[in-house]
């Protein structure tokens, strides 16, 4: 799933490219990923795109009138194109979602691989008045969240630190691969309980969250959408490597597969040499 650094990186990539380009197209192929009706899509056709932010994992761009608002989910993806291809979009039968065509020639698509389709695109006046965007928690790495800032986010809160990471209510932007890259960064087992980190666990855990981010967003800084991926997977020393040596200790990375994803740690560096049981394995003993 696009998380933080890849968003900052397509918002980078949008800002020098698409800003002040008019709108000459807008076609919606999978009617599901569209979430809004009013103002409707036809309204960007003729618009000026002004900017482009991000909010959490959510992606802003900015017109004259109004703003297009996505959220890639987990199989989501932006295709940029310099020469728009002119082929008609068959609903149902292509990966393709949305289509933005600009002057020029320019133009973007927004992909969605699978059969879970979960990426949704937004067309709307305010984005603070979209739930998803208005129920969001501080960004990691805005100049004003502070050490205890995340210490009283912490505080009394008895789920596992994976969890919380992940929750975009209490902390914007970090998903299932940052979570483990920062604990991993951290020496913290994902199970650590929230609310029993000592005052150097969450000394710990700020430096490295703010650390991984930082150079994930600055990896990701200048490239293409093409490129975005690959540079992700590059940087990442434990998440989507089970079975590899981990860069830290040469300890094997582990899985524990649940039911929709699977996360990965070092049981050397994070969990004192224990190996945390793989429930999908558990099942299967049974």
């Amino acid at each position: 799933m696009p998380e933080m650094p890849e968003v900052e990186g397509l918002v980078g990539f949008l800002r020098g490219r698409a800003v002040g380009l008019e709108v000459t197209q807008a076609r919606v192929s999978s009617i599901s990923a569209l979430k809004t009706f009013d103002p409707p899509l036809e309204t960007l056709i003729g618009a000026t795109v002004t900017g482009a932010e991000r909010h959490g994992k959510f992606l802003d761009i900015a017109t004259s009138t109004h703003h297009l608002v996505f959220h890639l989910a987990k199989a989501g993806w932006l295709r940029w194109h310099e020469t728009l291809p002119q082929t008609v979009i068959k609903p149902g039968r292509s990966p393709i979602a949305l289509r933005v065509g600009f002057g020029d020639g320019l133009g973007f698509d927004l992909t969605e691989a699978g059969t879970k389709k979960s990426l949704a695109v937004y067309v709307v006046r305010d984005p603070a008045e979209m739930p998803g965007i208005g129920r969001l928690g501080p960004d990691p790495l805005s100049e004003d969240f502070t050490r205890d800032d995340l210490a009283a986010l912490l505080t009394d809160r008895r789920t596992q630190i994976k969890g919380v990471l992940r929750d975009q209510q209490t902390i914007a932007g970090i998903g299932n691969a940052y979570s483990d890259e920062i604990l991993h960064a951290a020496r913290m087992s994902p199970y650590a309980l929230a609310a029993k980190l000592t005052p150097e666990d969450v000394d710990t855990l700020y430096v490295a969250m703010r650390e991984t981010l930082a150079e994930a967003v600055e990896a990701a800084r200048g490239r293409p959408p093409a490129e975005l991926k690959d540079a992700k997977r590059r940087g990442m020393s434990v998440h989507a490597r089970g079975g590899e040596a981990c860069p830290v200790c040469g300890d094997t990375v582990r899985s524990v597969f649940l039911a929709d994803r699977s996360f990965e740690y070092c049981p050397t560096c994070q969990t004192g040499g224990k190996v945390l049981a793989d429930r999908r394995l558990s099942r299967l003993l049974k």
